[in-house]
């Protein structure tokens, strides 16, 4: 089994006679309470913007403190292309599904997208909550995963701020479900090997005719997944399965 991962504000934050690394905090009691980490057993710490290093523990102290000896401090590049997802706001709890998946299946971005046919709607203090959840879930979900660079969520975005996303992406995908529309198969899209790849997830009630055709006019096109129709809290966990395989990003 791989190391747990645990994450810190700085790599550079230690304590402790001799250079050791103390991890305390929510984070400390989580290994000493939680996962009941003993002296031997290694660990990997992280600032979840690529820098790591990984640590044998030495002592387990109290019921919040771990004492660690750290090595190297690391650093993991971004994975190109880097692949970002819209994903409109679901109904419920879907949408911390659709975050905490596309997270471990190792989506690089999540824009938040308050679309037209959106049920759920974030305003005020509401959508802050919301936003912070979707946040929290992507850096658990991080670490659930063994990642070391955790998935940026965005702040929710409308459907012009979206349309400018596309535009200056090197690859642009609606997806899309109904062929009248001039849908084609992501599986066999002409993908960049550099830059940003763009998907587009709509809400239970599909995206709306006036937001295809703005996202047309700013490149982006209508792809299908398959036969079947997914919902909107497993479409992006699902075409950013597709996309990683076919980049050679899971290879």
């Amino acid at each position: 089994m791989t190391a747990p991962v645990f994450v810190v504000e700085s790599l550079e934050r230690a304590g402790g006679a001799g250079g050791d690394y103390v991890l305390d905090g929510p984070e400390g009691r989580h290994a000493v309470s939680v996962k009941r980490l003993r002296p031997g057993e290694d660990v990997v710490l992280t600032d979840g913007q690529g820098r790591w290093a990984e640590g044998v523990v030495k002592a387990a102290e109290g019921k919040d403190r771990l004492v660690l000896d750290l090595g190297a401090v690391a650093e993991e590049a971004p994975q190109r292309p880097r692949i970002t997802v819209v994903q409109a706001l679901p109904k419920g709890d879907r949408g911390e599904l659709a975050v905490e998946t596309m997270t471990e299946t190792g989506v690089d971005a999540i824009v938040p997208w308050a679309a037209s046919r959106c049920i759920t709607q974030w305003k005020g203090e509401r959508g802050a909550k919301a936003l912070a959840k979707w946040r929290a879930t992507a850096r658990e979900a991080g670490k659930q995963s063994r990642r070391v660079r955790f998935p940026e969520v965005a702040d929710a975005a409308t459907t012009k701020q979206v349309a400018a996303l596309l535009a200056a992406a090197d690859f642009a995908a609606v997806l899309h479900e109904d062929r009248d529309y001039g849908s084609e198969p992501l599986a066999t899209a002409e993908l960049p090997a550099e830059g940003e790849i763009m998907l587009v997830v709509g809400p239970e009630g599909g995206v709306s005719p006036e937001e295809l055709a703005l996202f047309e006019e700013a490149g982006a096109k209508a792809y299908r997944l398959g036969r079947t129709v997914l919902r909107t809290s497993t479409a992006g966990t699902a075409a950013t399965a597709l996309l990683l395989g076919r980049t050679g990003r899971w290879s």
